[in-house]
């Protein structure tokens, strides 16, 4: 079953909203251009540069990611962009939505890529159980080099005294991210991950050009 299988919505639907939600990333990087809000317009940049990702991968390679698992990369980082504006000072809970999201996916990625790595070659070979504590080990430590990227563009903007795309609120958020990163993690571990078989053609496709250089 794929993701768009589950959400329950047909694939042009779920097209259409990505469309919507590029439009309105496409959007508030133009209003941060024009008014100067430099940090509101990187993030959203780069949170439509993403979204174009799985097209560039269509033409490029010839590859056709699932309509919903390009639904949820646009989701996961439009959840951010908004958070961003303001929702996580205003909504406690909405940045704990946001992690998990974003949990989901790089989980699904994860998993992906340890399924290619067992589908390319015979020397590895894992057991379900231990694709589970890869899937949350994998998760955190995507965490782990997030939180410390945040950090370091958060200084690194204070120093040149630009506006921060990122914001850092404390050792506390920290912890509450990482708890959600790791909810997120499981869910895929334990109910998820065959959602995101359609990762691994691509990720076996990109393991086969490296053996032929």
């Amino acid at each position: 079953m794929t993701l768009t299988d589950a959400l329950g919505l047909s694939a042009a639907g779920e097209r259409r909203l990505v469309r919507v939600l590029q439009v309105l990333l496409g959007g508030l990087t133009v209003y941060g251009v024009v008014t100067f809000q430099l940090g509101m317009a990187a993030n959203a940049g780069v949170a439509l540069g993403v979204t174009l990702l799985p097209a560039l991968l269509r033409r490029e390679y010839g590859y056709t990611m699932d309509a919903g698992l390009v639904l949820l990369i646009t989701v996961a980082v439009v959840l951010h962009v908004v958070g961003a504006l303001g929702p996580y000072r205003w909504v406690s809970w909405y940045d704990e939505i946001t992690h998990t999201v974003s949990a989901v996916l790089i989980a699904g990625i994860g998993y992906a890529v340890l399924l290619a790595f067992e589908r390319h070659s015979a020397a590895v070979e894992v057991p379900a159980a231990v694709r589970g504590v890869f899937i949350l080990v994998f998760v955190l430590a995507a965490g782990v080099a997030w939180e410390v990227l945040e950090f370091t563009i958060a200084e690194l903007s204070r120093v040149l005294g630009v506006g921060s795309p990122l914001v850092v609120y404390g050792i506390e958020d920290i912890v509450t991210d990482m708890v959600f990163n790791t909810v997120g993690a499981l869910l895929v571990a334990v109910w998820g991950s065959g959602y995101f078989d359609d990762f691994v053609p691509l990720v076996r496709r990109w393991l086969r050009s490296v053996d032929e250089r």
